[in-house]
């Protein structure tokens, strides 16, 4: 029989074997919260080799849409026909740098009530009145039956809908060329031709 001494021994060995084995439990981080964790970023498409970083683009104004006035310098402005003199029409479009007479470009057009409001038109070109500006007038998509200062185009690659157009005679602007958009529309000949006889009768251009 195990003796009192030997029992004792026994036991105290399996207690402190079972102390040894735990291991103790990690201290807690100050306000009891736990670790942070770095969260793994989200795979993105690479871009290809060589191509330039993005860079955000300022998009042309929405056909029709009413927008501020752009700065004087190159803003569209009316002018009234006696301080033209007399201006000669021909008919001269080229796939070139500068906007030229029977081209239809796009531009901010002030209203009539010349209240500092506007709206983004197609302009026929007219003439170049300086190196960097133009003569142009204004087409519409606005009827104008009867009106005698306006002229009936037809359809034409400047309106996306195939809506009719009308010229207005009764308007005339300096547009310049840091101030419109090409878009590559232009009348025909024949067109550009009634339009400028119409002009010419007006304003007595001959």
């Amino acid at each position: 029989m195990p003796s009192f001494t030997h029992v004792l021994g026994t036991v105290l060995r399996s207690i402190a074997s079972g102390l040894i084995s735990t291991r103790p439990a990690a201290p807690a981080r100050r306000g009891g919260r736990a670790p942070a964790t770095v969260p793994t970023p989200e795979k993105t498409a690479a871009s290809p080799k060589g191509a330039p970083a993005s860079r955000s683009t300022t998009a042309a104004p929405e056909p029709g849409r009413v927008t501020a006035p752009p700065s004087d310098a190159v803003r569209t402005v009316e002018i009234d026909s006696r301080t033209l003199g007399r201006q000669r029409l021909s008919y001269a479009p080229h796939a070139d740098d500068r906007p030229d007479p029977g081209e239809v470009v796009w531009s901010w057009v002030p209203y009539e009530e010349n209240d500092g409001r506007g709206k983004d038109r197609p302009v026929l070109v007219l003439a170049r009145l300086s190196n960097t500006t133009v003569l142009g007038i204004q087409l519409t998509s606005k009827a104008h039956p009867g009106d005698r200062g306006a002229l009936e185009l037809g359809p034409g690659a400047w309106d996306a809908s195939g809506r009719a157009s009308w010229a207005r005679l009764d308007r005339l602007f300096r547009v310049t060329d840091a101030g419109m958009r090409r878009e590559g529309a232009a009348l025909d000949a024949k067109t550009y031709g009634i339009v400028a006889a119409a002009l010419q009768n007006r304003y007595r251009w001959f």
